[in-house]
Formats: structure tokens, sequence, C-alpha cells
């Protein structure tokens, strides 16, 4: 909260931005705040039994949870609209062979994006950004319904909405998972394969709250007040 505030507001060097309120109370309740969560994504990988568990975890401190659901839409063709505007800003290092230079250069890494961003036709970049709008509108249906949302941190859906309907969220840490594999955000590279562990490794793992626009002061406030209950965030490695 204290980084938002310093940035919050207009910013006269851009002419997207808007005038905008920062609302946050250290001490308000969060009793009775509605949370939706989606069931059917709970069920299943990413998800695990601490964002399961995170859903209870609500019902102690006081807020309602809310099961709801969302339409089964082609989230992942809105990333169309990020490629090409991602092309289009780094346009000077693809057409000066700069992009040769950058390390990363598997198939899905950025170079290769910026590459591949080129040959997107100008008619599916009207028909993502239609989609856009409509994924905003049924977002606005949803938080006409609750407060907040509360999702498994890596489920793909809700991360591709947010980037494109601007939807504020906190991660926090509210368990702890064990893992046999590194894991990275790239496409496999049989060159530089991942280290697999000997033995599992207990690594944090967090849940994540999306508010409404503008709204950040109240998704701070159930996350503060949901990292007290989880009682995992003071927990360190030996050493630490």
């Amino acid at each position: 909260m204290l980084v938002l505030h310093a940035i919050s507001g207009p910013d006269p060097g851009d002419v997207a931005s808007v005038p905008s309120r920062l609302d946050f109370d250290a001490q308000a309740s969060v009793r009775a705040l509605r949370v939706g969560y989606f069931r059917d994504w709970l069920k299943v990988n990413p998800a695990t039994a601490v964002d399961r568990a995170a859903v209870e975890t609500l019902k102690n401190v006081g807020m309602v949870p809310v099961e709801l659901s969302i339409p089964d839409w082609p989230y992942g063709s809105l990333q169309l609209i990020l490629f090409a505007e991602a092309a289009a800003a780094f346009e000077d290092l693809a057409l000066s062979g700069g992009l040769d230079q950058l390390k990363v250069q598997t198939p899905d890494a950025w170079p290769n994006i910026f590459r591949e961003a080129r040959f997107l036709s100008a008619v599916d970049f009207v028909q993502a950004d239609r989609l856009r709008r409509k994924v905003a509108i049924e977002m606005a249906h949803i938080f006409s319904q609750v407060d907040l949302l509360l999702v498994p941190s890596l489920r793909d859906e809700m991360l591709t909405i947010t980037n494109f309907t601007g939807h504020p969220s906190l991660t926090l840490r509210a368990g702890f998972v064990e893992v046999k594999k590194a894991r990275s955000d790239w496409a496999p590279d049989p060159a530089h394969t991942l280290p697999t562990f000997s033995s599992p490794r207990r690594v944090p793992y967090g849940v994540t709250l999306i508010g409404r626009l503008f709204d950040e002061g109240k998704l701070v406030s159930a996350g503060m007040a949901l990292e007290q209950s989880f009682g995992v965030a003071d927990q360190r490695p030996p050493g630490f």
C-alpha cells in the first residue's frame, strides 16, 4: 500500500491514465465481505489442498464464500493483443537483429514471440480486442455479486483475464507444498533440463485475491486478515 500510495493518481505523461483514489483503512473490518470462488477450479490442477483450505479460512475470519461460475471462453486468445503490442514496442530490436542476442530462445520465449507477431492478421487483432471487451463486461457482472475473488495463483484463465481487464490482485502465502522438480514459465529446453530433487522440497505456496477496479484498499484488508489467519508468513528456512 505504501508503493501504491506513491504512484496513485493520474500521470500527466500518460494519456491513458485517469484520476483515481486509493482508499485504505488498516483497521477496517472484513466481516461479511463476499468472496467469490470457482468450485470446478479447486478440483483440478494447478489447485492444491492449500487452495481448498483457503476457502474455509475465509469463513474463519468472517468473510462469506460465494460459489460462482465463469464462461468457458478462449481466454488464451487475448494473448494476441499482448504479442502484437509487445512486438510493436520492441520493433527496433527485431529489425536490427538484436533479438538474436537475447539469451532465452525457446519456442515460446519473447524473441520468437516478437518475430511471430509480425505475421498476425489485423482481423485477428480486432477480434481479440472484441473478446477483451466481452471479458471486461463479464468481470463487471461477476463483481456485481461479490467484493473479491479467491483463485489458484497459477490458474491460467484468471492470470490472462486480469492482465487484460486491469483488475488488481494480491498473492499471499497460505501454506506449503512439496515439489519434486524445479518449475519454469518457459517451454522445456532440451539443452537445459530442469533439475529434479532426490527428496521432495517443502516450498511456500500462495493463493491470490482479485479485487474490483480501483478498490485496492479492500483487497489489502482482506489479505491482511487472511495472512494472519494462515499463520505461515513468518516461517523461514534455517539461516534466514
